[in-house]
């Protein structure tokens, strides 16, 4: 099913900026694509949410949302204090399986992080990848804290047979640190699979058409871009920054199965 599911490890890691960047490579490719907000909070009625901005950048996309919380919570939280009926994580599987009988590819986006419950029975984004049988897509944040998060996210998915497909940086900054630097070696160790893109520092505030333009080349060929894990690698942090050339090249590890999505 051609459907990948996209989670962040916490808020505020750029991951509806990489989501539009995903769209915008597969419009680009030729391929028709939904995406498809799992739940939004935050956002008044007459707001612009998540969904609607992954358009906005990436073009010709579908955009659906199958809730919306006036609370910038938790879904489950905000659901309930708003008295309205949750998302379940069934909801999220059927309004993706629908769409992917309509589009080339289907986007699902999370709110926040992979655990962050929809429902009061605790249902979760990771849920609902094992019900779609989907991929997921972990955005994290370039810095110091990120191994961390984005080995905790990777390890549930495993507990749950939920195949990671890779790891994207949703904002890597215009001076990196050393710690930025180094976790580009290390972020795909943590995880177990490859690292797929790196957006720069304010992709988001790009004109759409720029966005587009440029979006392949923040992504790897397994979504649709051009971007070289390695090549980008050696400029941005050259091995005497990190370590050894020897010490790099183990703690890059070794990419996951390739799956076609």
């Amino acid at each position: 099913m051609p459907v990948l599911v996209i989670t962040g490890t916490g808020t505020e890691v750029g991951k509806t900026v990489a989501t539009a960047a995903i769209a915008a490579a597969a419009v680009a490719a030729g391929r028709s694509v939904a995406v498809l907000k799992a739940a939004q909070t935050g956002v008044r009625p007459d707001e612009p949410g998540d969904a609607d901005e992954v358009a906005r950048l990436a073009g010709a996309v579908t955009a659906t949302e199958l809730a919306r919380y006036p609370d910038p919570l938790a879904p489950a939280t905000a659901a309930r204090r708003a008295g309205r009926t949750p998302v379940h994580p069934h909801d999220v599987a059927e309004a993706a399986q629908k769409l992917a009988t309509e589009h080339d590819l289907v986007l699902v986006e999370g709110a926040g992080g992979l655990l962050v419950r929809f429902d009061a029975a605790g249902g979760t984004l990771a849920d609902a990848a094992r019900l779609l049988r989907a991929p997921v897509l972990v955005v994290a944040s370039a810095g110091l804290g990120t191994l961390n998060t984005t080995e905790l996210t990777a390890r549930e998915l495993q507990s749950r047979e939920v195949e990671l497909l890779g790891v994207v940086i949703g904002s890597w900054p215009d001076s990196p640190d050393l710690a930025s630097r180094c976790n580009l070696a290390d972020l795909p160790l943590v995880a177990g699979a490859p690292l797929l893109g790196a957006l720069p520092t304010g992709a988001g505030s790009l004109a759409p058409a720029d966005f587009r333009s440029m979006a392949p080349g923040w992504l790897a060929p397994r979504l649709d871009g051009t971007w070289d894990a390695e090549a980008f690698r050696v400029r941005e942090a050259p091995w005497p920054a990190c370590g050894s050339k020897s010490a790099v090249e183990h703690r890059r590890g070794t990419p996951g199965p390739t799956r076609e999505w």
